[in-house]
């Protein structure tokens, strides 16, 4: 009997071979989807091109049928696989085992119309138990995930191709809304407004160096029994107290001249300890991962960003090292428990076991995938005993550390507070210095959350205290001579402003659309990357800044679309598809409702269309921040508009200003620079005209002749780092005297010669053009330097290494270094390289791998 079992990648394929025997399997890869929806005009059947609802792809008319197509890309997939089922007697599909994984599955048995038994087999883990597990324990399609995932689809779809339309009319082309992206954009500008509103507020206390035998902090809390105020009694809008909190009665308010006064007084008198407090704790390990909780470790660790923690997460589960990556279930299966249990009974010890086997709770809405992200197995092998390298191993390591860590002891903390008292003119000041011991350090010894070296962070957490009791005193100035008494070594007054709140960072903007219900954890990678990708958001460092188009863009959805991007209304979807997941709510009614509804889609877009004004609901303004001066985003990006010399004037804004970052200060500063007039620096003395210092809206140039000459003048812009002021007659002539000629080329005797363009300064030899570095001047570089970059730039153009010919094609197999990294490259099919491969290392075996797993057709054909 010849059984067929297909999955989505080739990786997975490759994996899962190991494990079925060849002459009963045949095991191929379904490359993902292999139809969907539309995704451009020429991909709609000809029958359909007149119908109104073809651009949507969604049969709005009729119970919002979905029109699917198999893509071009996809029909030699399909050709393959209608071959491999006519030689077999049984279908498995293996796709995953999520909402995703079952449609997949769906698509495959309706476009291949299998006459075979179809059989459904689900697993977790890619191992030799869990697909013999799977191959005994099989399924027929579960329909309700099918309907669950259709109608998140036909949901995105409506959102996206209904409401994108009138965001491109009124705002700027190129822009897109959708489900889910434009909450967490929305999400995004609400702090960014908050970091732009806050006003700054200032206090001041004071923080005492003290010692006996070991040097420790006390902080200044209360000043003649009343609080001093600290950030939390401040209003982020006012800058002032809170209104409720009352200066001489809740809080004590410190200036620095008060600060300082007391400080100076406080060395030389007596200090008291008053009270001392301990109290115990205990503090249990976190639960496995999910999705969600892995992308946001390992941002905090690793650096990773949700795509790549992802891509990476998938790599070692299609290569049978973890369980699966999508899942949003903290459960653990009993052979992973055995094997954490095991595992850490014999690195730590008896004693660092659990007394009792732990297993967490997920939420209401976890379902599909039954368990959480685990290393795959029940050995909890390390990365070490499998191999695993780099970024790989990296992750491997952090979520074995996790697992483990569940069914460790609890870690046991003491807290200590000691409390001073000193007399400042008659009133107390009263400090207090806090400490921490950790007693048994239990789960810590394995795994603590944003730390690589748990060894180096329990002794940083440590913060003892030394003996002190009630009734001691300080022993003054004086040298620690043996006396009873703790010695006051200095007194610093500290002034604090309070900071607006942080901008969100993946991790946290992952955790907030978990905490809030939006989306699901698989969806979280594909949203930030699309909102990065449609200009609404740029990366600072860690943090995600959203631009002036996310604002104008939130300004519209807003007004025009509020529920669709209300937080709440958005996970009430999501319990939605939930509930149709579940087989207990039919999706048509509720997909009628959400786009015909009184307050649907489709009659919002359409008074949308009539009644917004494009320019007014761009507009983006904070007066008492920035004064008259507004912020739009138009067709070509976002622009200033304020007064100057009693008139209206605009200018570009630069692409990496940030809202939160912009000041009144800012903007009037682009504006006058942007419209100050022409300055003549002198005249040609070759061609006798003036040479023109003038600006634009991409930035100051330099202009040889009016602008009323026949013919267009010659313009340069500033070289990189020349401010306008920079600018005299000299530097203006060697600015609009570019291209400069640095000498002939050795080799072919063409010139090479220097200039500014469109993307910067460069250099120029034939059809070879070299981008100048920063440490570069377009007006000094020499030929040495030049030929140097010249040639780095045609060493780019050719491949790194040839491997030799392919066993099938005959082509070359060569190895790129590309702006992503290496790759290698065969026949129009482009593989980047694993983390822990390099070009110099890279085997031709290798190579084919890579191919292989890319879906190259003539590697594929090699291996059959």
């Amino acid at each position: 009997m010849k059984n067929l079992v297909v999955v989505e990648s080739p990786t997975k394929a490759r994996t899962i071979r190991a494990f079925l025997p060849s002459d009963g399997f045949q095991i191929e890869a379904s490359m993902g989807h292999i139809r969907d929806l539309p995704a451009s005009a020429k991909e709609i059947p000809k029958e359909h091109k007149d119908e109104d609802w073809a651009r949507l792809g969604v049969k709005v008319d009729n119970g919002f049928e979905p029109l699917y197509v198999v893509p071009s890309k996809k029909r030699d997939v399909v050709k393959e696989l209608r071959q491999a089922i006519r030689e077999a007697d049984v279908l498995y599909i293996a796709t995953d085992e999520d909402r995703e994984g079952e449609s997949i599955g769906w698509h495959l048995v309706k476009v291949l119309e299998p006459d075979i038994p179809v059989r459904r087999m689900v697993f977790h883990e890619i191992t030799e138990e869990a697909i013999q597990r799977a191959l005994d324990d099989t399924r027929d399609i579960d329909e309700h995930l099918v309907e669950a995932q259709q109608t998140r689809r036909i949901l995105d779809r409506l959102v996206g191709y209904s409401i994108s339309p009138l965001l491109w009319r009124k705002i700027k082309p190129k822009l897109s809304a959708g489900r889910v992206q434009s909450v967490a954009v929305r999400l995004l500008v609400m702090r960014e407004k908050e970091r732009i509103t806050f006003v700054p507020a200032t206090y001041w206390d004071l923080k005492a160096q003290l010692r006996k035998g070991l040097q420790f902090e006390a902080d200044m809390t209360h000043l003649g029994g009343v609080r001093l105020a600290s950030g939390k009694d401040f209003d982020e809008d006012t800058g002032r107290l809170k209104d409720d909190v009352t200066e001489g009665e809740d809080v004590r308010l410190l200036n620095e001249e008060t600060a300082t006064a007391i400080a100076e007084q406080l060395p030389e008198k007596s200090w008291e300890v008053v009270d001392r407090k301990e109290r115990t704790r205990t503090k249990s390990p976190a639960a496995p991962f999910i999705t969600s909780t892995l992308q946001q470790e390992a941002n905090r660790k690793l650096n990773l960003s949700s795509g790549r923690t992802m891509s990476i997460a998938q790599t070692l589960y299609e290569n049978g090292f973890i369980t699966y990556m999508r899942t949003d279930s903290t459960n653990l299966a009993d052979e992973a428990v055995k094997g954490a249990r095991g595992a850490v009974a014999q690195r730590y010890g008896e004693e660092y076991l659990s007394d009792s086997v732990r297993q967490y709770s997920s939420s209401d809405s976890a379902q599909e995938a039954h368990e959480a992200i685990r290393p795959a197995g029940s050995d909890m092998k390390t990365k070490e005993e499998l191999e695993l390298t780099g970024i790989q191993g990296a992750l491997y390591d952090l979520i074995w550390k996790r697992t483990v860590a569940t069914q460790m002891a609890d870690a046991r903390l003491r807290y200590t507070n000691v409390y001073f008292e000193v007399d400042v003119d008659g009133e107390a000041a009263r400090f207090r210095a806090s400490g921490k011991n950790i007693d048994f350090p239990g789960f810590f010894r394995a795994y603590v959350e944003g730390s690589d070296d748990p060894d180096a962070e329990l002794e940083d957490q440590e913060r003892p205290l030394p003996p002190l009791e009630v009734g001691e005193t300080s022993i003054g100035n004086a040298a620690e001579n043996g006396e009873q008494g703790f010695l006051v070594h200095s007194i610093e007054p500290l002034g604090h402003e309070t900071k607006p709140p942080s901008r969100y960072t993946e991790a946290s903007l992952v955790k907030m659309l978990e905490e809030e219900g939006i989306g699901r954890p698989s969806t979280y990678a594909s949203i930030i990357d699309t909102i990065q990708k449609r200009g609404y958001v740029r990366k600072n460092g860690s943090s995600v800044v959203p631009t002036f188009t996310a604002f104008a863009t939130n300004n519209l959805l807003e007004a025009q679309f509020e529920p669709l991007v209300d937080v709440h209304f958005t996970a009430e979807m999501e319990e939605v598809l939930d509930e149709i997941a579940r087989g207990r709510k039919d999706p048509d009614p509720y997909l009628h409702d959400f786009y015909f509804g009184d307050d649907g889609i489709e009659p919002r877009v359409e008074e949308g269309l009539d009644k917004i004004d494009g320019r007014e609901i761009s507009e983006i303004s904070f007066p008492n921040q920035w004064g008259d001066y507004v912020v739009r985003v138009g067709k070509y990006g976002p622009y200033v508009e304020g007064p100057m010399n009693d008139t209206t004037v605009t200018a570009s804004l630069p692409d990496d200003l940030a809202p939160g970052d912009t000041t009144e200060e800012t903007l009037k500063d682009i504006l006058e620079e942007a419209n100050q007039g022409d300055r003549v620096l002198g005249i040609h003395p070759e061609v006798d005209q003036p040479v023109l210092l003038k600006s634009g809206p991409y930035g100051p140039y330099v202009q040889l002749g009016d602008d009323d000459q026949e013919g267009k003048p010659k313009r340069v812009s500033l070289p990189p780092g020349v401010e306008p002021d920079d600018v005299d007659f000299d530097l203006g002539l060697q600015i609009i005297d570019l291209p400069r000629e640095l000498g002939e080329h050795p080799e072919t005797g063409n010139p090479i010669t220097a200039n500014i363009g469109r993307y910067g300064p460069y250099v120029k030899h034939k059809g070879t053009f070299a981008s100048l570095k920063d440490d570069d001047d377009v007006l000094t570089v020499g030929l040495d330097r030049a030929m140097e970059l010249i040639r780095e730039k045609e060493n780019r153009n050719k491949p790194q290494r040839v491997l030799g010919q392919h066993p099938e094609s005959g082509e070359p197999i060569e190895v790129w270094k590309g702006r992503y990294g290496p790759y290698v490259k065969h026949d129009g099919t482009n593989a980047s390289l694993k983390d822990d491969q390099s070009i110099d290392a890279l085997t031709m075996d290798e190579a084919l791998d890579l191919l292989f797993d890319k879906g190259d057709n003539a590697t594929k054909k090699a291996r059959s």
